[in-house]
C-alpha cells in the first residue's frame, strides 16, 4: 500500500470536468489499493472516469463490460474446446493439440493481471450481474489470482490494476460487496458543472447558445412522464446537431422552439411526452 504522496494523483483529464470531491476518493481507492464503486443515473460521467484515469495516469484500459448472463469464469478466462477438437480432427494447426494450455484465453481479469504494466480495469455496470458473480469476483481481486483447472495452473497478477466498478443501482448489491469497496455517488450534474463540461467539449460555443442550449435542457429533463431522461452524452451531441444546422436561430430556441428532440430522447414513448411537455413552456 502506498502513500498519496508516493503516487502520480489522478487531477483530471483533457474532457472530464472533476470535482475535488470525487478527485480525492479516487486517489485515496488507489493509495488504499481498493476497488472504487461508482453509483449514479446513466450520463453522470461513471465510465468515462475510468478513460479519464487512464488518460492521466498513462495506464492502459481494460474494460469488462458485464452481462445478466455471464459467468465468473468468463471473465477470467475460456478454454476453446471447439478449435482444440477441429486442431485434433484436421491436424492444420501449428499449435500443439496436447498442449491444452494453448487454446486458453484470458478474460477481462485475466488480461488485467498477466500484462507487464499496470492498468485500470473498468467493471461496468456490475449490478447486471447476479449476487455470486459479484462476492466471487471481490474474492479473485482481492486474492489478485485465480485457478485455471484445465490445466492446474494459477494465475497471478503481476500488478494489482485501479479497479472502477460502476453500477446504475437497478438491483442492490450485497452487503459483502459494498464493504469490500469504496464508494461514491455521482450526482448529475448542477447547471454550472453542465456549463464547464459543455465549455471543455465547445470551447468557441457563444455565451447565448450555452446559456439557452444549458437552460432548454433542464427544462427537458423535468417534463412529467419521461422514463429515461436525457444525460450529458445527449446534451452534447444535441449542441453539435444545432450548431451544425445551418438554419438554427439562438433566439428560436430562447422562444422555445426545441428542435433535434430525437437527438435527446431515444424512446418512443419519451419522445412523444417531450413533444407535448415542448409545446406547454417558454424558455
Amino acid at each position: 500500500m502506498a502513500s498519496l504522496t508516493e503516487l502520480q494523483k489522478f487531477t483530471g483529464a483533457s474532457q472530464y470536468v472533476l470535482d475535488e470531491e470525487l478527485a480525492k476518493i479516487v486517489n485515496i481507492s488507489i493509495a488504499l489499493e481498493m476497488p472504487l464503486l461508482l453509483k449514479g443515473e446513466p450520463g453522470t460521467g461513471k465510465t468515462m472516469l475510468a478513460h479519464a484515469i487512464s488518460e492521466s495516469l498513462k495506464m492502459r484500459l481494460i474494460t469488462l463490460n458485464v452481462k445478466s448472463s455471464m459467468k465468473l469464469i468468463d471473465a477470467l478466462y475460456q478454454y476453446d474446446t471447439l478449435t482444440r477438437l477441429n486442431d485434433s480432427r484436421f491436424g492444420d494447426s501449428q499449435r500443439n493439440v496436447s498442449n491444452i494450455e494453448e487454446y486458453i484465453k484470458m478474460g477481462k481479469i485475466g488480461q488485467a493481471f498477466t500484462v507487464d504494466k499496470k492498468v485500470v480495469l473498468l467493471i461496468d455496470e456490475i449490478d447486471k450481474a447476479d449476487t455470486d458473480f459479484q462476492d466471487d469476483m471481490l474474492d479473485v481481486l482481492d486474492q489478485m489470482e485465480f485457478d485455471i483447472i484445465e490445466i492446474d495452473k494459477t494465475i497471478k497478477a503481476k500488478n494489482r490494476p485501479v479497479i472502477i466498478i460502476t453500477s446504475n443501482a437497478k438491483k442492490d448489491l450485497s452487503d459483502p460487496f459494498l464493504g469490500r469497496c469504496n464508494f461514491h455517488h455521482i450526482a448529475f450534474p448542477e447547471p454550472g458543472m453542465m456549463r464547464q463540461i459543455i465549455q471543455v467539449h465547445f470551447p468557441e460555443i457563444s455565451r447565448d447558445l450555452l446559456d439557452s442550449a444549458v437552460q432548454a435542457f433542464y427544462r427537458l429533463r423535468e417534463i412529467r412522464g419521461i422514463e429515461k431522461k436525457p444525460a450529458t452524452r445527449e446534451l452534447i451531441n444535441w449542441i453539435r446537431a444545432l450548431k451544425s444546422d445551418p438554419d438554427f436561430r439562438t433566439k428560436d430556441l430562447v422562444k422555445g422552439d426545441v428542435p433535434f428532440l430525437g437527438v435527446l430522447f431515444k424512446k418512443s414513448p419519451d419522445f412523444g411526452v417531450a413533444q407535448k411537455g415542448v409545446t406547454r413552456f417558454k424558455i
